[in-house]
């Protein structure tokens, strides 16, 4: 909790320190929608919050600000509720994940520390350098790869799909439990690029019948909207089933995630709240939203 708290400062503030007046009234109502849209909350979610904590105000008649943040507290995490979701591993045998992300959200390093976790708890795991676009990406993944002492399957200069293909075949012939494809990162708006995508997803389910078992998207929380718009792009080119939200502790941008919430709730499996191991977390919506507002 501290580790989230200290992370999300950037984010929450603002926020928090609408809420050390002395008294309720429009000014703190119109404070606090400034502060959630600088936080790229977005228009949408702010209205829905803050009708939904003038309710809640109304109901429960309280008349000090800081019992106010405790509502918003409640209302922000009731409406982050449906993003909360376990990532599931052991129903399919491997279990296939395909991710994807722009370059620079921390795609490769996300799988990277995945991995460790996963094979800390005895899973075993293969990884599919399936980046074959950048090099420095299959270096990277193989890095992580004899960190956490796992097989990889990579091929220089090699066909993204192809990989992929070969990678879960290897899977299911090795007995892994997990196989991750690291894909290349694309924009959204370069639909040749997204195109490739949907031919990995197509060559995966080729090389097992209902695979791939999780789509994940890393997204940057540092981009605010912008991550709104990938979530969209890439769920719509792809099918999303879950998310990864990176750099969190160096944004005052975490607010995207009731954007998120609010137009486009694709669950949320993990943040990222710092470079270390451990920083990288299962999101939780009520711990998120009393970090943000402490």
């Amino acid at each position: 909790m501290e580790r989230l708290r200290a992370g999300l400062r950037k984010t929450g503030g603002s926020i928090a320190g609408v809420f050390s007046g002395a008294r309720i009234d429009d000014q703190l109502y119109e404070e606090l929608e400034e502060a959630l849209l600088l936080a790229d909350t977005g228009v949408k979610a702010t209205q829905f919050l803050l009708d939904d904590l003038k309710r809640r105000v109304k109901e429960t008649r309280v008349t000090e600000p800081q019992a106010v943040r405790g509502l918003l507290v409640d209302a922000l995490a009731q409406l982050l509720a449906p993003l909360e979701k376990g990532l599931e591993v052991g129903r399919f045998t491997p279990t296939v994940m395909m991710v994807v992300g722009v370059n620079g959200a921390g795609k490769t390093t996300s799988i990277g520390k995945l991995t460790r976790h996963l094979a800390e708890a005895d899973q075993r795991v293969l990884l599919a350098a399936a980046d074959t676009f950048r090099a420095a990406a299959r270096e990277q993944l193989g890095v992580w790869a004899d960190r956490a002492k796992v097989e990889i399957i990579s091929q220089e200069g090699g066909d993204p799909a192809a990989v992929s293909f070969d990678a879960v075949n290897a899977g299911r012939a090795r007995g892994a439990d997990v196989v991750i494809a690291d894909t290349a990162g694309r924009l959204p708006t370069q639909i040749h690029l997204m195109e490739e995508l949907k031919k990995i997803r197509r060559v995966i389910a080729k090389a097992q019948e209902d695979a791939p078992h999780e789509v994940l998207l890393v997204v940057d929380g540092n981009t605010g909207q912008n991550a709104l718009n990938q979530v969209k792009a890439f769920d719509e080119a792809l099918g999303l089933t879950g998310l990864v939200v990176t750099k969190l502790d160096g944004t005052a941008k975490g607010g995207v995630l009731a954007a998120i919430a609010r137009e486009r709730p694709v669950p949320v499996y993990f943040i990222g709240v710092g470079e270390k191991l451990e920083d990288l977390e299962t999101f939780n919506a009520r711990e998120f939203a009393q970090a943000l507002l402490a």
